[in-house]
């Protein structure tokens, strides 16, 4: 039998109604009181004993049958009147009909078992004083039920108030987060981005003005472009900030598991470029994994700046100590927008401050046959 078992308060009548019932027997046979009528009057004590059971399902049923105990043994019987046992196990059952059913269904137990043992009560003879002596021994078992059961009742509403305060509780920490990270966003998006929007805007002014100055003008020219990338960036940050705020979807967060939008975008622009990449390319660390697709865009951006739409081939290698990166070009044919064909520049630098950060390798250098190579090396932190 389970610890749930035995905490079950079913087992209470079911374990007391018998042991009563078995009482009443005992003393109805053994007290000289009951004379002769001992045996015949036992079969009050087992009514008693099942009333007290079925009251287990039937509370007011039960103590109604249980009640009945007494008109049996003095009328069918002729038993001078009723033993200490069945005022016991009746006192039970008004208690446990007061704890499990409604004051209103309780309270007629409570009439039917009183009225019974007093009518009975004058039927045998008694005194008097059994009219008022038996409803005064019934009434304190009764309202012992009526505040087990408004105890019980009271549990579950504080339990369920409880349960209300913290769900409140959560929900107000969950608006404080969310109305924080809408104010972050929102200083974000005023101030930093639109600040970095006049800068870029300010960078194509200048760009335009370097017209005859080529060289000046490719650096302004990258400086532009990492301004708008840096804006994009900050839009995505916002949205990130601003989820599950105001609605807003956020940008999706870059990764290598996005490799196929890059690549598409970059054949969008007109470059022709073939992807090599594993098929079941790992999870990796957030940090890593944004540095790579950094890299890896700023290396395709590249060759569209300066070698115009000359096929590209990426390579992606995965081992357990490291992720490689390769973007290898074949040698220029039309030069973009003007601007001679020209290898290195800011997007190099960039993409050797990212790589520091995770400890990583960069080796960029013409090949042979005119063309040029990216090659990026992550090592990968061990997992034991």
């Amino acid at each position: 039998m389970t610890m749930t078992r035995l905490r079950d308060a079913r087992l209470v009548p079911l374990v007391f109604g018998p042991l009563i019932g078995a009482l009443s027997v005992v003393e109805t046979n053994l007290d000289d009181f009951f004379g002769a009528s001992a045996a015949a009057t036992s079969i009050s004590g087992i009514v008693l004993g099942v009333g007290l059971v079925v009251s287990t399902w039937y509370p007011l049923v039960g103590a109604v049958v249980a009640a009945a105990c007494f008109p049996i043994g003095v009328v069918a019987f002729g038993a001078p009147g009723a033993g200490g046992a069945a005022m016991i196990g009746l006192i039970g059952a008004v208690a446990w009909a007061g704890w499990r059913e409604p004051p209103g269904r309780s309270a007629v137990a409570l009439c039917c078992a009183a009225g019974s043992f007093a009518g009975t009560s004058v039927i045998a003879g008694e005194s008097l004083w059994e009219l008022f002596f038996v409803p005064a021994i019934l009434l304190p078992g009764w309202c012992m039920g009526l505040l087990a059961r408004r105890s019980g009742e009271r549990a579950v509403k504080l339990a369920e108030l409880a349960a209300a305060l913290d769900a409140e509780r959560e929900a107000n920490a969950q608006a404080a987060v969310v109305q924080e990270r809408t104010r972050i966003a929102r200083e974000v998006h005023d101030a930093v981005a639109h600040s970095v929007s006049v800068m870029t805007l300010q960078l194509g002014g200048l760009r335009r003005l370097l017209s005859d100055r080529p060289p000046e003008q490719e650096i302004v020219a990258g400086l532009e472009r990492l301004g708008r990338q840096t804006v994009e960036e900050m839009r995505g940050l916002v949205g990130i900030l601003r989820e599950r705020g105001d609605g807003e979807r956020p940008a999706p967060v870059p990764s290598l598991a996005r490799v196929d939008e890059l690549i598409s975008d970059v054949r969008a622009a007109g470059l022709v470029v073939r992807l090599n990449s594993p098929a079941d390319l790992p999870r990796l660390p957030p940090v890593l994994d944004l540095t790579a697709y950094r890299v890896l865009q700023e290396a395709l951006t590249n060759v569209l700046r300066h070698a115009g739409a000359a096929p590209t081939a990426v390579a992606i290698g995965y081992t357990e100590q490291a992720l490689t990166l390769e973007v290898r070009n074949e040698p220029a044919r039309v030069p973009r927008a003007g601007i001679p064909a020209k290898r290195g520049g800011h997007g190099l630098v960039g993409m050797r401050e990212r790589l520091a950060m995770v400890h990583g390798s960069l080796h960029a250098a013409p090949e042979p046959d005119g063309g040029f190579a990216v090659r990026a090396r992550f090592p990968l932190p061990r997992t034991r």
